[in-house]
């Protein structure tokens, strides 16, 4: 319908031939359909872009009562947009990129008129007109209308991975993020701080985490507890390295699913909910540098779907989010710690009245617990 609208153009990217039969799509394109473009940024007039780990949806902005996301963005002005909107038309103009009514059909001549008829819904809606109101009470739109929005001036390298890489067949490595994320941030010397709710770090990933922590590198992560994941097999491709990298000293925090009715108002956004997930993808080095992007600390970011992000050169921001793990995570997430035995492991829960211990994973009941535990023995994690 957007594509109906004479200023709108629209065009998907690595597309299912067959829209209603996936399954089908799958079984003889496996290969190719199991990539996909995970970037998200939103670039205005070539002026300011917003680069993170939000999509465009309901839950990710805190509308409704059922789950929400918690999720971070960085606002850019300057050399790094064109660097954005530099990564934005290499993927437009991709090879796996296709124009809309190749597939959804040409809009008819009612086509505008429906699409302003939905517009005008949408906007009468009562939760609309209700979130519009709490929205621009926001400190942070109140200070765009106002006109004083304050910029940390810094450095900020744009990474992003060629979209050659969603048609590769020979695993090159010149087409990926990671090696140039690894490059722009460089190898921590005191301390890493990792928010990912997508964390399955592999064999390799848990080895490298746990020799920055056994070599005196302060590491701490934050994910999603089983609890608050909406995707359960996810969770089993973690929980099968916590041990190992528990015993190196690395420090690991599980998002609570009631985060938003635990935190003061002002962290939280505009809207409320029952069930609160992780969506944020960023970490921070040496307290010196940041990353804020799409990237999840996992193989398919690594190596299937496409990525994007900032690194930012600012001890602001790397201190912010020290910051966060030092006061806020903390009563928003149970941390993981290694029993006295050794080798079982609880969950610790701080909330204001005190501190509680857990033996099974908080909020859960045992049927997906097993289910998890099942999963986690299956050689999938380059899937997950």
């Amino acid at each position: 319908a957007l594509a109906a609208h004479p200023h709108a153009e629209v065009r998907l990217y690595n597309p299912f031939l067959q829209r209603s039969g996936r399954i089908f799509g799958y079984l003889g394109d496996f290969q190719r359909l199991n990539r996909r473009m995970h970037n998200k940024s939103f670039t205005a007039d070539n002026q300011v872009t917003v680069v993170g780990g939000r999509n465009i949806g309901g839950e990710y902005f805190g509308v409704g009562s059922d789950m929400v996301f918690a999720d971070l963005d960085v606002a850019a002005i300057g050399t790094a947009v064109h660097e954005v909107s530099r990564q934005f038309d290499l993927y437009w103009n991709s090879p796996s990129a296709y124009p809309a009514a190749s597939f959804v059909g040409t809009p008819g001549p009612e086509g505008v008129g429906d699409l302003k008829a939905r517009f005008a819904a949408a906007r009468a809606n009562p939760e609309s007109v209700a979130y519009l109101e709490a929205l621009r009470t926001t400190p942070v739109v109140r200070d765009i209308l106002d006109r004083r929005v304050s910029f940390e001036w810094a450095k900020a390298t744009v990474v992003y991975d060629d979209p050659a890489k969603t048609l590769d067949t020979q695993a090159r490595a010149d087409f990926l993020l990671f090696p140039a994320l690894v490059r722009a941030i460089g190898r921590p010397e005191k301390s890493l701080d990792l928010v990912s709710p997508y964390f399955v770090p592999g064999k390799e990933g848990t080895e490298s985490l746990a020799a920055l922590a056994r070599g005196g590198v302060q590491v701490r992560v934050l994910t999603n507890s089983l609890a608050a994941s909406d995707v359960a097999v996810v969770h089993a491709g973690y929980a099968k390295r916590r041990h190992d990298l528990l015993h190196a000293g690395v420090r690991l925090f599980e998002l609570k699913p009631t985060a938003t009715e635990e935190l003061p108002p002002e962290r939280t956004g505009v809207g409320s909910s029952s069930s609160s997930g992780l969506h944020a993808k960023t970490f921070a080095v040496d307290r010196d540098r940041i990353f804020v992007g799409s990237f999840n600390f996992d193989l398919r970011s690594a190596l299937l779907n496409t990525e994007m992000g900032l690194v930012i050169d600012s001890a602001v921001l790397a201190q912010s989010m020290a910051d966060g793990f030092d006061s806020i995570i903390p009563l928003a997430a149970y941390e993981v710690v290694l029993a006295a035995d050794g080798s079982s492991l609880q969950w610790i829960e701080r909330t204001s009245a005190g501190e509680k211990r857990h033996d099974t994973e908080p909020e859960t009941g045992w049927l997906r617990r097993t289910g998890v535990g099942v999963m986690s023995l299956l050689p999938i994690d380059w899937l997950l």
